[in-house]
């Protein structure tokens, strides 16, 4: 009996000790949340547009995998549903499922109390403070880039400086367009390189590593984009004349505890200490300078977990869906598509960046992407000799990669409401996801071959 089946399973039989025979049928449940998901989206953002409102957030991302988890449970009804049941339970119990859930719950915290306490506002202000006023451009992405590696969070970071950036831009006579999309790119810089950003999560925990390492993998791909924007942005202002850009008060103090939490997490220190410290240091610095008290702080800590129920529930569900299309047989049927197509280490890191770039467009969440994403990349990984480090540095890059550019995604969804933009009209000046998408393009082609055995790290 296979290691997969309990007495009287007619689940696919394993193959040479290797997993279930590949069965393609078992993927109909990805198919059903797609269709639901992006159908809905395609039709409310563009066909009968929501006045007011985001097409591809009409649709509860819950509910959508609600509807395909029981389309899950209908199919193959041989298999008794206490099995089923049993391999959800199985799915959600892995160690790695249990702490990113709890990551989780940190991070909303954190983001909610160092919000309260002024702290992303309060660095960006200082970071603007020492900007030469004809280089407004290049330094609304250094602080962009700097403030989303802070906060952990692309939105966040537009919602912050969307509104400074369409000021500088009216003060200075610089295109609108293009601060915007600065604004956006550098944001994309920190969701894929932030310690506490649930895109980083996401994929360090489901490739089973820690946070430095990949980290140390991304930075090598991210640092070289993010300098070679910089240098064309600069290059772009050296022709601008006299610029006025407004000056801002910010509190210095406020700006330690983002730094302190970058510097712990760089150095290897566990992840629920790191949260944790840099919750314990915005609570002393806003409650010592009096931007939030005792009862403001609970509240903005119980309103940023409250923001992380949506992404622990679809945690949650992916995992039951996942366990079974595995159980059925469906990431076999990828893994087998794959080796048919390609070969090596270089096919393999291909493939867990084009599987990425699709989940993300079309569920337009990054984060998503990569949970649905992750398990196959981690097959993929293991069967094409591609370290974890890299499959996690894949999925969070080429998902932000990918959320950066498409219209309906909420980064350019945001920064087009709050200055009156289009989508489209941003997208072409997103120089830092293009350059980015190189950067990971010379990555694969610059891979070894496989090498001998498997490894994880």
């Amino acid at each position: 009996m296979s290691r997969t089946e309990k007495p009287g399973s007619t689940l696919p039989r394993e193959q040479n000790g290797r997993g279930p025979r590949p069965n393609a049928a078992a993927l109909l449940p990805m198919a059903v949340f797609l269709a639901i998901y992006l159908g809905n989206g395609i039709w409310f953002q563009y066909i009968r547009p929501v006045e007011g409102g985001m097409g591809f957030y009409v649709t509860s991302v819950p509910v959508a995998f609600g509807i395909a988890l029981a389309a899950a449970f209908l199919q193959n009804r041989k298999v008794p549903f206490d099995e089923k049941i049993h391999i959800c339970a199985r799915g959600l119990g892995d160690d790695n499922i249990a702490v990113m859930l709890m990551i989780f719950l940190l991070a909303g915290a954190f983001s909610g109390v160092a919000g309260a306490a002024g702290g992303a506002l309060n660095t960006a202000n200082m970071l603007l403070n020492v900007v030469p006023p004809r280089f407004a451009v290049p330094g609304l992405f250094v602080i962009s880039c700097l403030i989303s590696v802070a906060m952990g969070t692309s939105v966040g970071t537009i919602t912050v400086l969307a509104p400074i950036a369409a000021a500088a831009a009216e003060s200075g006579g610089l295109p609108l367009p293009l601060c915007v999309a600065t604004v956006v790119g550098g944001s994309m810089f920190g969701d894929n390189l932030s310690v506490i950003s649930d895109t980083t999560i996401a994929a360090t925990k489901t490739q089973e590593i820690g946070m430095k390492d990949k980290f140390l993998a991304n930075i090598r791909i991210a640092l070289p984009a993010a300098l070679a924007t910089l240098v064309l942005l600069i290059i772009l202002s050296i022709g601008n004349g006299p610029i006025f850009v407004e000056r801002h008060d910010f509190r210095f103090i406020l700006t330690l505890p983002y730094f302190a939490v970058l510097v712990m997490a760089v150095l290897g220190m566990n992840v629920f200490a790191v949260l944790l410290i840099g919750i314990l240091l915005f609570l002393a610095a806003g409650v010592g300078l009096g931007t939030m008290d005792y009862t403001l702080a609970f509240a903005a800590m119980r309103d940023g977990t409250a923001g992380m129920f949506e992404t622990m529930a679809v945690t949650v569900l992916v995992a039951f869906i996942s366990a079974l299309i595995r159980a059925g047989g469906g990431f076999e049927a990828i893994l087998a598509f794959i080796r048919g197509r390609v070969r090596g280490k270089r096919g393999g890191m291909l493939g867990i960046a084009l599987l990425t770039a699709f989940m993300d467009a079309a569920t337009a969440n990054n984060t998503l992407a990569i949970i649905i994403a992750a398990p196959i990349a981690r097959d993929i990984s293991d069967e094409f000799g591609v370290p974890r480090r890299t499959s996690a540095s894949l999925l969070d890059t080429c998902s932000c990669i990918t959320q950066g550019i498409i219209p309906y995604g909420a980064q350019l969804l945001v920064a087009a409401n709050l200055t009156g933009l289009t989508g489209f009209s941003i997208i072409p000046l997103m120089f830092y996801p293009f350059i980015l998408a190189v950067c990971v393009a010379v990555s694969i082609l610059r891979a070894g071959p496989k090498p001998s055995g498997r490894r994880k790290a």
